[in-house]
């Protein structure tokens, strides 16, 4: 897995809830850490393909953020 998406996945954790993932094994973090980086690339690539072929004149990255609600 990409070390950014861990970082930001540890952040997430730490934010959201700190008093529960801390307990979990360090395979069960891992296994955690795998699925979350697949579901966000592949929504990222869904919501790229989409875009590209019914709204050909947005940009990728603005249909992405726009699709996951991140500002800039």
């Amino acid at each position: 897995m990409n070390e950014r998406i861990r970082e930001l996945l540890g952040q997430a954790l730490d934010s959201a809830v700190p008093e529960t993932w801390t307990t979990l094994s360090s395979e069960q973090l891992e296994k955690v850490y795998d699925k979350f980086a697949q579901l966000i690339v592949a929504e990222c690539a869904n919501v790229a393909d989409e875009n590209y072929i019914h709204r050909g004149s947005r940009t990728c990255g603005l249909a992405i953020r726009l699709h996951f609600g991140v500002e800039e």
